[in-house]
């Protein structure tokens, strides 16, 4: 019996090959989909200069790493001791790391801007500065000790820390009802601004990372590989730049500029040179204030909003 060079080689599942080629399609497939949603958002966040505004920043990081770490899906190593292998481990481990970083980052901005209502932008340190392969079955303290032990821990705190950021909102709407205050208006629009593009993130990466936990646990205890387990663990793992894009896509500030003519518009404006004029801002008053008395407010200048102040000059 010939074995043809071009079929990938199955070491699972008492080599059925064709459990394996399903959880190899499933694995290509779940990582295209997330390549496409994250390149949907950094386009598209790039495309409207979306990156002026911190918020939009921290989502521009999230779907990078996620980007970065769904490559790594697309990656082959059915070579347990090649290079290539430790490789695509080491890609895999490190990225799925700065995945969940950055979603600590933005659930640590929520908490900011949610509970002690100050800004976080002056935090970020950032500017002008010039079947996938993993850690083996046999080495489950490895797995956990690197990876899921803290995930463990992040995902406690993350789950805490989103359930009494909801609890404290809800009860900051409550007393804000059947009142009309100029500044508490301002606010209430301040806080929209801040917490409604970032809420939904930390709550689907904790949703997509249950399948995944549960098979490495079952790893942990035995060393069978059970075929549903790894298959809804290789359809969730590499799912959260395509869940996030479609979040992303719904926000109604965003869809608002997806016409043709918005778009091209705003892809030109990117080659094009044009001459601001301004003023030195106003001081602006707001309950709302980092601790140098400066108010948590976004100040966006778009091309038609400057063609529109120059035209009344």
């Amino acid at each position: 019996m010939t074995t043809d060079p071009n079929t990938v080689g199955c070491n699972l599942f008492g080599g059925d090959q064709r459990k394996c080629e399903i959880i190899l399609g499933i694995r290509y497939t779940s990582a295209t989909l997330s390549i496409i949603g994250c390149l949907f958002i950094v386009g598209v966040i790039w495309l409207f200069k979306k990156y002026e505004v911190f918020a939009q920043r921290l989502i521009l990081y999230l779907s990078v790493a996620a980007f970065l770490s769904s490559v790594g899906y697309l990656f082959t190593g059915n070579h347990p001791q090649s290079p290539s292998c430790k490789f695509v481990a080491f890609w895999l481990t490190y990225f799925e790391w700065v995945v969940l970083l950055w979603v600590c980052c933005i659930t640590v901005n929520l908490m900011f801007n949610g509970i002690l209502t100050r800004r976080t932008d002056h935090l970020e340190c950032y500017g002008y500065a010039g079947a996938w392969c993993w850690i083996q079955p046999q080495f489950p303290y490895w797995r956990f000790g690197i990876w899921y032990g803290p995930l463990f821990v992040i995902i406690g705190l993350l789950f805490v820390c989103y359930l009494y950021l909801t609890i404290h909102l809800r009860r900051k709407v409550k007393s804000w009802e059947g009142l009309y205050n100029p500044e508490l208006e301002r606010t209430k629009e301040v806080l929209r601004q801040h917490i409604r593009p970032l809420q939904w993130y930390p709550l689907i990466y904790l949703s997509l990372s249950v399948f995944p936990l549960i098979h490495r646990i079952q790893n942990a205890i035995s060393h069978e590989n059970v075929f549903g387990l790894m298959l809804l663990h290789i359809l969730f793992a590499p799912l959260p730049g395509t869940v996030n894009a479609i979040v992303f896509g719904l926000d109604r500030e965003t869809t608002s500029r997806l016409s043709w003519i918005q778009i091209k518009r705003a892809f030109f404006s990117h080659f094009t040179k044009q001459t601001i004029i301004g003023e030195y801002p106003a001081e602006v008053h707001s309950p709302i204030s980092t601790p140098n008395s400066q108010p948590i407010i976004d100040m966006e200048i778009t091309s038609e909003q400057t063609d529109l102040d120059v035209s009344q000059v």
